[in-house]
């Protein structure tokens, strides 16, 4: 069961040196800007923790696990400044992300959608149930998935990108993305892979803390220039939230 809250939820549990961190929004699990800053700041708090060695991040329920940006928050977007904001909420956890000193393992239970897929790719390791299918939707709604892409072409390669961006209706199955690589292992229920998920976390927290870390950083080490550059997407997409198409269609899905 999913936690009602309109700014979502957010719980952290460390044991056995492994840092659990769960997210939760009524809204199929998106995430509104508060919730979005209160992981940024989560997933760093864990960085500096050396009694952390891994971490998995996953989400509540068992149906979707990210439906990306609060529709709601996109919709009320004004200015310029206000799109720089709500679209920099993606780039800064991605950032956090990919600056964590710990190896992050996604649990994916069910569909993500837009910024739910960045989420993923910037997760080192992702288990995944058969359900959990992905679509970039950013087109449809008048934007683009830029904030993302750097995260989403990592793992998949352009053509991958480039076959979810401009295909927004459609979704491709958790075979398709385990495929391309967004998905390590991928499993017929949240059962099998719960179980699985459990075996392997115990056995990457019983490695070497220094080794892990060594690892997580050679993994990332070309990305040094996506802080600027993600804040540079946001930009962008702010102003795309802003323009007469992408509000006229925004308006239109409202009714």
């Amino acid at each position: 069961m999913g936690t009602n809250r309109p700014n979502g939820s957010l719980y952290t549990k460390i044991e056995n040196r492994t840092a659990t961190i769960e997210f939760g929004h009524p809204a199929s699990n998106s995430f509104v800007r508060e919730l979005l800053n209160r992981l940024t700041d989560e997933i760093k708090k864990i960085s500096s923790n050396e009694a952390v060695s891994v971490v998995v991040l996953r989400s509540e329920g068992e149906r979707a696990f990210c439906a990306g940006a609060s529709f709601d928050e996109l919709l009320a977007i004004s200015n310029p400044d206000e799109g720089t904001t709500f679209f920099s909420g993606f780039a800064n956890v991605i950032n956090a992300m990919r600056e964590c000193t710990q190896p992050i393992i996604g649990r994916v239970q069910g569909k993500a959608v837009g910024g739910g897929v960045g989420l993923i790719a910037a997760c080192d390791y992702v288990f995944a149930s058969e359900a959990s299918a992905i679509r970039l939707s950013e087109l449809s709604i008048g934007i683009a998935p830029l904030v993302i892409e750097p995260a989403v072409q990592r793992k998949i390669g352009i053509a991958g990108f480039t076959e979810l961006a401009l295909s927004p209706a459609e979704w491709k199955n958790a075979y398709w993305a385990q495929e391309k690589g967004l998905y390590s292992k991928v499993f017929n229920s949240i059962k099998e892979m719960d179980k699985e998920l459990d075996f392997f976390m115990a056995s990457l927290a019983s490695y070497n803390p220094e080794a892990l870390r060594a690892i997580k950083k050679i993994l990332w080490e070309d990305t040094t220039s996506w802080s600027e550059l993600l804040t540079k997407r946001a930009e962008i997409s702010g102003k795309l939230a802003l323009s007469p198409a992408s509000k006229e269609k925004l308006k239109s899905l409202k009714k």
